[in-house]
């Protein structure tokens, strides 16, 4: 990594690293297990003592919900760059100033 992070950059950066189409189950459930495992750490309160200390906490398993997220995305072809401000754009206009995660009535 070149410490210049964006969406994009790490799109092709995990292209590049982790690509295996086909395996579009394994990373669904890859994704899931890590989604257990930002769980855990959140009821553990598992938060990095020093800003480089990231292994066993949260931090560590919020990268590989996104790691998997993105990588999920390679293989359908999806640009999450072109897709975030679009999906922004909706949620604003369906809940202006509210978060989707705290929608009601989906």
């Amino acid at each position: 990594m070149d410490g210049n992070i964006t969406v994009k950059y790490l799109q092709d950066y995990l292209r590049q690293k982790d690509f295996k189409p086909g395996q579009e189950r394994e990373y669904f459930l890859k994704l899931a297990e890590e989604v257990g495992e930002v769980a855990r750490a959140m009821h553990k309160g598992l938060l990095p003592k020093a800003p480089d200390d990231v292994i066993d906490t949260l931090s560590e398993e919020l990268w590989d919900v996104m790691y998997y997220t993105l990588a999920l995305a390679n293989l359908y072809g999806i640009d999450m760059e072109t897709v975030i401000p679009i999906k922004e754009a909706h949620n604003e206009k369906r809940r202006p100033g509210q978060a989707p995660a705290f929608e009601t009535g989906r």
